[in-house]
Parts: structure tokens; C-alpha cells; sequence
């Protein structure tokens, strides 16, 4: 009897020892990590919403982590490519995703995208959810929302919306706004938020939605006129503007960003990411930064971030759908 106590025991024991050699490099690697730079990809050019969020969180994870967080613009295919990058990249925490809007619109726009986006990136933390601006160059003679969509269909398709991007938050925020307020606006697609509120400010465009933290500057300045925020209440930073469910009952949108890893990232290494990431939420200095571009901040585990991430999955399957909007 203690010969088979003594062999179970064993056995055991080389099972446990099997299971350490296993998982030992990426335990020591969660533990030191991180020893070397990180990567911190943007699926949109520099100067856009995406990139300004990314390089405010980028600088707070270098001074939180001890190594530095660099911004890599992978611009064009409504991020597709730079999700498709992450996802291929090696899942030890040093190549993230600037997870926003686009990648929960894209599997509803494209047929057959290289990847899952919710079953391939690890959701990390989610960051905020930014209101949307209703902005119009200033030669255009509207004053509210209301105006607008009257000028709209006095002149159907004459008014160009930008876009950033065919799938883009922008893009399918405009869809929404089209078919509910029942107006024929020409849209016209760019590659990223910069081009298109440069083409806004010229007046090559005299309409669009775009991501408080890149419009507050340009409506500001004076050289965009903003006509709604897209949040059904109204935002601290642009306190004047109403809310356009008031002109159109019922409408909301807003962007919501956070971060993401290749899946199978070890478990330690999402959580010091999300340690780190909600730090931010607690300190004075980046909750100013945060509240000046209008976004809500959102502090959250991993898991909550996924469940945001599907909600707004499904939410944006059902505008697209509707809208018929294709690749």
C-alpha cells in the first residue's frame, strides 16, 4: 500500500514538473516583463483621433512600464491590415493594438476578413468612449442640425460628407445620420482623420463627424462649425453644442477605444497592461488631457472591454445592414 502511495505521489510530481517546464518561460516572462520596447499599432495616420488617443496612452505606459511604448501609424483598409498585422505577431506583449470603432464595424462591411477580430485580439482595457462631432465649414449657411438636413434636401447629393475611411466610425456614424434624418449626402472617403478635416478646413467638404479629440481644435479656432455632438447629452468640452438626437430623436453614436493583444498573450501580461492602463484613470494630469478632448474615460477588467467590444459589434451590424453598406 505505501508502494503505491509512494509511485501515485511520484507521478504526481513529474505531471507538476511536466506542467512547469510547460509554462515556466512564459511565467519568467510575465514576471520581467517588459525587458525591451513595445509597439503600439494605429490602424490610421498621424494627426487623426486614433493617433492622438494612442500617443496620449503611448507616453503614459512608457513612464508606468520603464520601457518605450512607440507609436507605429499602420494607415489604409479601415485598419484591416494593422489588425491583421497584431493578430499574426508573437503573443508576448510587445506588439499591442489601438483597438477602435473600425474593428468592430469591419466584420459587418467585409466579406472575408484574414482574421476574427473577437476571437484573435485579447481584449486588454478599454480606454474611452469618445463622442462624435457634427462639424460643417463654415461657408455653409447652416446653423443647427435642423438647417442642415432642410439645405441637405433643398440640394439632394450636391453636400459632400467626408469620411474617414469606407467601415470607419465616421463613416457609418454619417450612415446612421442619413438614414434617420432621410437626406442624399455625396460621401467622399479618405484615408484617415488628418486628409479628411484638411479637406474640411479648405471647404473641399462642408460636412462630416469626426472624433471630439480631433475636431475641438478646428471648431475652437473657429475654422469648423460645430452643429451636435453625436452622445445624447451634452459634453463638458463643448458645452454649447446640443446633442443631435434633439434634431433627430433617437440618434446616438460615440467611438469607443481600447487596447488588444494577439490572443493566447500570457494571462499576467494582459493584467499588467490593464494595471497599468487604469492607473491612468487616477491621475490628475491624464484625466485633464482625457476631459479636454471630450472622451469619457473607462476604466474596466479585460472582460468588461469584451463585452462592450460585441455590444458594439452587434449595434453597428444592424446600421450596416440597413444601410447597405458594402466593400
Amino acid at each position: 500500500m505505501l508502494l503505491v502511495v509512494r509511485r501515485s505521489l511520484l507521478r504526481a510530481a513529474l505531471v507538476a514538473c511536466a506542467t512547469m517546464a510547460v509554462f515556466a518561460p512564459h511565467f519568467v516572462a510575465a514576471q520581467d516583463y517588459p525587458t525591451k520596447p513595445i509597439r503600439l499599432v494605429v490602424g490610421f495616420p498621424a494627426g487623426g483621433p486614433n493617433d492622438i488617443q494612442g500617443r496620449m496612452l503611448a507616453q503614459w505606459l512608457t513612464t508606468r512600464l520603464g520601457q518605450p511604448v512607440n507609436v507605429d501609424n499602420r494607415p489604409g483598409g479601415s485598419s484591416n491590415p494593422a489588425t491583421e498585422e497584431v493578430v499574426k505577431a508573437a503573443p508576448d506583449g510587445y506588439t499591442l493594438l489601438l483597438a477602435g470603432p473600425a474593428n468592430t464595424i469591419n466584420p459587418s462591411i467585409y466579406d472575408k476578413l484574414p482574421f476574427n477580430f473577437l476571437a484573435d485580439i485579447l481584449p486588454v482595457a478599454s480606454v474611452i468612449r469618445e463622442p462624435l462631432v457634427m462639424v460643417v465649414h463654415p461657408s455653409v449657411e447652416a446653423k443647427t442640425v435642423a438647417e442642415f438636413i432642410a439645405l441637405a434636401k433643398a440640394n439632394p447629393g450636391k453636400l459632400k460628407m467626408a469620411s474617414t475611411g469606407n467601415g470607419s466610425s465616421p463613416h457609418v456614424t454619417g450612415l446612421l445620420f442619413t438614414s434617420m434624418a432621410k437626406v442624399d449626402l455625396e460621401i467622399v472617403q479618405y484615408t484617415g482623420g488628418g486628409p479628411a478635416l484638411k479637406d474640411m478646413i479648405e471647404g473641399k467638404a462642408q460636412m462630416m463627424f469626426e472624433p471630439m479629440s480631433a475636431s475641438i481644435e478646428p471648431v475652437r479656432s473657429g475654422k469648423l462649425r460645430a452643429l451636435a455632438v453625436t452622445t445624447t447629452t451634452r459634453s463638458s468640452a463643448l458645452p454649447d453644442v446640443p446633442p443631435l438626437t434633439e434634431a433627430v430623436a433617437g440618434y446616438e453614436a460615440s467611438a469607443l477605444t481600447g487596447i488588444g493583444v494577439p490572443a493566447k498573450t500570457p494571462a499576467a501580461i494582459v493584467e499588467r497592461l490593464n494595471k497599468e492602463i487604469n492607473a491612468a484613470f487616477s491621475d490628475a494630469g491624464m484625466k485633464a488631457k482625457f476631459a479636454d478632448t471630450g472622451a469619457i474615460m473607462l476604466p474596466g477588467s479585460p472582460a468588461e472591454f469584451g463585452k462592450m467590444l460585441a455590444a458594439e459589434t452587434e449595434k453597428w451590424a444592424k446600421v450596416i445592414k440597413s444601410s447597405g453598406a458594402t466593400q
